[in-house]
């Protein structure tokens, strides 16, 4: 009975954490999604706004281009400094200092866009054309900034790249040293190889051996020599090898 019991218990155990595992997964998966929707209804809702100011700078005119064209450069650079610092970092980690002084930045990008975004809405335009000097100098001041950070990053990751290069370019080089040097020692094992081998036929030639003159044989061996075919260097009776450059054998005319 108590094994039994045992038994009903770990399966119970088991189901439950089945359960829980099943719950948490379901609970990610929703967060994920929601995430995705929230990040597309995001870009959806700054690519309308982004294209409303175009429309605004272009098509109007006074103080309601002038503080669409200021939304639009303020949005534009901090935006392009944001997506190179947050990839830039994940690279090279002494881009951490420069994301927290963008962060810092941003505070003042934000207050200075929600600010442009009332004034659009702001009925006394004379009063508004009064503001707009102070307005462009914060609005420089703030892009020049993250264009500064943002060009200062690009460089850095460009000198990385150069320095890569230069490192790889001199390997290479050092590999095709190594490579030249061991095709000549080919080379040379070759003529070192072909050497030995016409020694040893030297070795191999008639009159080596042959008896000095007036000794018993020596007439004979001479006559041997002056009638007798000689051995020749290499054999006659394989067929040459035909290699690829060489043309095909012209058949004789016929006499």
């Amino acid at each position: 009975m108590e094994v039994g019991a045992l038994v009903i218990i770990f399966a119970l155990v088991v189901l439950f954490a089945f359960l829980g595992l099943g719950a948490w997964a379901t609970v990610k998966a929703v967060g994920a999604a929601k995430r995705g929707v929230d990040r597309t209804i995001t870009q959806a809702r700054r690519t309308v706004e982004d294209t409303t100011l175009r429309a605004k700078s272009l098509g109007q005119v006074g103080v309601t281009a002038a503080l669409a064209q200021l939304r639009l450069d303020l949005r534009t650079s901090m935006r392009a400094t944001q997506a190179a610092l947050y990839q830039g970092v994940q690279a090279d980690a002494s881009l951490k200092e420069s994301v927290a002084l963008f962060e810092r930045l941003s505070r003042h990008g934000h207050e200075l866009d929600d600010e442009l975004k009332r004034l659009e809405q702001e009925p006394d335009r004379k009063r508004i054309a009064e503001c707009l000097p102070g307005l462009r100098e914060r609005t420089a001041k703030i892009t020049e900034s993250a264009d500064s950070l943002r060009w200062a990053a690009r460089d850095r990751a460009r000198q990385f790249a150069d320095e890569d290069l230069a490192a790889l370019s001199a390997q290479i080089e050092v590999e095709s040293s190594a490579l030249r040097d061991w095709s000549r020692e080919s080379v040379d094992d070759l003529t070192a190889a072909a050497a030995a081998w016409d020694a040893g036929q030297g070795a191999d030639t008639p009159g080596a051996g042959a008896p000095a003159p007036g000794a018993p044989g020596a007439g004979a061996a001479a006559r041997g020599r002056a009638s007798g075919p000689q051995r020749p260097a290499l054999d006659p009776s394989g067929p040459a090898p035909a290699y690829p450059w060489q043309k095909a054998p012209r058949p004789e005319a016929a006499s």
